[in-house]
């Protein structure tokens, strides 16, 4: 087991690069899913402020007397 993890002598590169690699992997995980909630919130912001007020039912008619 110990030959598995010293590599052929090449362990001390091989296993810091594996760390770094997940380590930035995790960054760029954190990251994106941060990104996602902010959008997301932004979004239902803009949606609510930009949602119109509709009042009575759908059939409606229009201010010049005809059905909508």
């Amino acid at each position: 087991m110990a030959e598995f993890f010293s590599m052929g002598g090449y362990g001390a590169y091989v296993w810091p690069s594996y760390g770094l690699a997940a380590a930035i992997m995790i960054a760029l995980l954190v990251s994106s899913l941060r990104g996602l909630k902010a959008t997301e919130a932004r979004f239902e912001r803009l949606k609510a402020e930009t949602r119109p007020v509709r009042t009575g039912s759908n059939n409606e008619e229009s201010p010049d007397g005809d059905e909508a």
